[in-house]
């Protein structure tokens, strides 16, 4: 049943690449709504499900808000020692380097792999918790689509390569949900892993996607877009009971 649910998360995830690849000529409009949603699915997903699974605390803090804080420099760090790096080849270091976008986006097809897990062991629960966890991966995979192709090409990636990783990212709740009939992934372990990927995506949208959408065409719209991306995700969590 998990793999059967996971087919219409792939088919959601393909339909938020395609409409992310359709809007070019907006996209100011694209950009503000991708901050949005990412801004929204760690905000309003993943570090409350962090906070809830990773419980334990390390010198006072809660493990998952540590991992977050670690996630968010990990990227800052990669970003930056890639820039770096380019600007020592002659190429000015404040141009988009490629590697990030593709390894953004791997991290996002690596979050769609969890979800299928996270589906699949829901459904060894019980239905109901499956069908609850369902709805939640099935609508926020629109989401996961739209971002991972904007990313891809907001770095600066021809358009085979933002499709290829939107193909991958469609098809990994697909391989998690059917890894499940193997193993069972244990829940701390899932915690922490929310936790870190939520604090990259949260460097990826505050100090790259959203810049960049007021950069060149600052424009209310853009805002309202990152503002309706943020409310999509808050009805998704609230239609799906969280």
């Amino acid at each position: 049943m998990a793999v059967v649910v996971a087919l219409g998360a792939f088919l959601m995830t393909l339909f938020g690449g395609w409409v992310a690849g359709r809007v070019t000529d907006r996209r100011h409009l694209v950009l503000g709504l991708a901050g949005g949603l990412m801004l929204g699915v760690v905000g309003l997903d993943l570090l409350p499900e962090a906070l809830e699974a990773a419980g334990d605390e390390v010198f006072g803090v809660p493990e998952a808000l540590l991992l977050f804080v670690g996630g968010f420099l990990l990227a800052h760090v990669v970003e930056r020692l890639l820039a770096v790096r380019r600007a020592a080849h002659g190429v000015a270091a404040d141009e988009r380097v490629p590697q990030v976008g593709m390894t953004a986006a791997a991290a996002m097809v690596g979050h769609s792999l969890m979800d299928g897990i996270a589906l699949g062991a829901a459904f060894q629960v019980g239905g109901g918790m499956g069908a609850t966890v369902a709805l939640a991966v099935i609508t926020h995979d629109f989401a996961d689509g739209f971002n991972t192709y904007t990313i891809t090409s907001l770095y600066g990636n021809a358009r085979r390569k933002a499709v290829g990783m939107l193909v991958a990212d469609a098809l990994a709740p697909l391989v998690g949900a059917a890894s499940t009939l193997l193993f069972t992934l244990p829940v701390e372990l899932l915690g922490s892993y929310l936790g870190f990927f939520g604090g990259a995506l949260l460097y990826l949208a505050a100090a790259e996607i959203l810049p960049e959408a007021h950069h060149t065409h600052p424009a209310r719209s853009t805002l309202l877009c990152t503002v309706g991306g943020v409310g999509f995700i808050w009805l998704v969590v609230g239609v799906s009971g969280g």
